[in-house]
């Protein structure tokens, strides 16, 4: 008898097929001789006849050369650090695509010279916070507090209250980052209570700078007591203030949110945000304040390696000078109760419920925003997350919950399309 895999296409033949040489030009040989490989596997084991080689070895092809998946996010958190914080706008993903060839991002075509880096997204950030006397761009908000206890606190003190020695996500905990730098840190107060005479007595010759960190990831109540910006601005050494998720401006819905402008009005001396949060923009590091603090930071030989590059730069500009991106548009609209029906009706056996999205991402812990979810059958979670764009939602009680505040109106069709492929 003659062995079936005799009849498997070689690899050379298969490569040679039109639509898959045109892959090699798109995603490169290394991943589209992987499908091939895969193919040729299951057709050795069986699972498909030897003439389908070719076609299973297209179909497994991957979208792109990158193996990061794009995901509608519907599980009712604005800002999922999981899912890459957020999205950006269709302005700044084409300021993206622009941005990936040669640019002037460092080059005056006027005269032909050398032009200061970033200055088009660096304006656009001082435009949107006039209150700033300068701003500087770093690649995270870590970053922007790593450079600012360099600059400012080397050999010296940083005084904190307890309250705000805050750990984020994956274990990262502030005050290791600042002791990194060979600052030390003098802890004045309690977990729940400090007061300014608390600050008073910590401040010496020794003080390189105060900072307050906002606990944007919990809260603390009952019996507590904290100090505003504007009373720790006076005790004659320069106040930083880590307002963490990047809000610009004073937001309705976000009452006990800080934001830049306030507390720079609160006289702040300096203000550090990220940018991928409730700005909406790419991951990167904010700092607003005093116009020769900033020229300082700017000029520390860390600065240097702690730059973002043309693509930040390009989407952080679009991103400001562009419309509400997506974060924005989630936190501002609430879910059509229309919309949620003409959803359903298309799904079989789903149901529309309240349900209730937060913004994550360590911003407003607390706030709660109304909304509405499509209702599934709980093991249609696993299948969604599984399907060839996936879908994340949450499962509450036994049911998979499809927060719509989180996924855009515009893909609407493809949430319908996978959950009816996945049923």
């Amino acid at each position: 008898m003659t062995d079936r895999r005799r009849a498997i296409p070689g690899t050379d033949t298969v490569l040679a097929d039109p639509r898959l040489a045109k892959a090699i030009d798109l995603l490169g040989r290394a991943l589209v001789k992987k499908s091939v490989l895969a193919a040729q596997n299951r057709a050795r084991a069986g699972e498909i006849e030897p003439e389908s080689v070719i076609d299973e070895a297209i179909i497994g092809l991957p979208v792109s050369a990158t193996s990061m998946q794009p995901v509608i996010n519907a599980t009712g958190v604005l800002v999922h650090t999981n899912l890459g914080r957020a999205p950006l706008s269709q302005t700044a993903r084409d300021a993206l695509s622009l941005a990936a060839g040669t640019t002037d991002v460092e080059f005056d075509l006027a005269t032909g010279q050398r032009a200061r880096r970033g200055r088009a997204a660096l304006q656009a950030l001082h435009e949107a916070v006039p209150d700033a006397g300068g701003v500087h761009i770093v690649n995270n908000n870590a970053a922007a507090l790593l450079l600012t206890a360099m600059v400012l606190a080397p050999g010296k003190e940083i005084v904190i209250s307890r309250g705000e020695l805050v750990e984020i996500g994956d274990g990262f905990r502030i005050p290791e980052l600042l002791a990194s730098t060979g600052a030390r840190l003098r802890e004045v107060g309690t977990t729940n209570r400090t007061s300014l005479r608390d600050y008073q007595q910590a401040v010496t010759e020794q003080t390189g700078f105060v900072l307050k960190v906002h606990p944007s990831n919990f809260m603390i109540s009952g019996f507590t007591a904290d100090v505003p910006v504007s009373a720790v601005a006076g005790l004659g050494v320069p106040l930083v203030v880590d307002i963490g998720s990047g809000l610009l401006r004073p937001h309705p819905l976000l009452p006990d949110e800080p934001d830049a402008t306030t507390v720079l009005r609160a006289k702040a001396n300096l203000v550090t945000a990220s940018g991928d949060k409730l700005m909406g923009g790419p991951q990167a590091g904010l700092l607003f304040g005093d116009a020769d603090l900033i020229e300082k930071l700017r000029r520390h030989p860390a600065a240097r390696a702690l730059r973002v590059d043309k693509l930040t730069l390009a989407a952080l500009e679009a991103t400001l000078h562009g419309p509400p991106p997506p974060v924005v548009s989630a936190l501002d609209t609430e879910v059509d109760t229309h919309r949620a029906r003409g959803i359903q009706k298309r799904l079989p056996g789903s149901e529309v419920v309240e349900s209730t999205a937060v913004i994550g991402g360590g911003g407003a812990p607390g706030v709660e925003l109304p909304s509405l979810a499509i209702s599934l059958p709980e093991h249609l979670a696993a299948k969604l997350r599984r399907s060839r764009l996936p879908v994340v939602g949450r499962v509450e009680r036994g049911r998979c919950l499809l927060d719509l505040r989180t996924v855009p109106p515009e893909d609407d069709e493809k949430l319908i399309a996978a959950v009816l492929a996945c049923m």
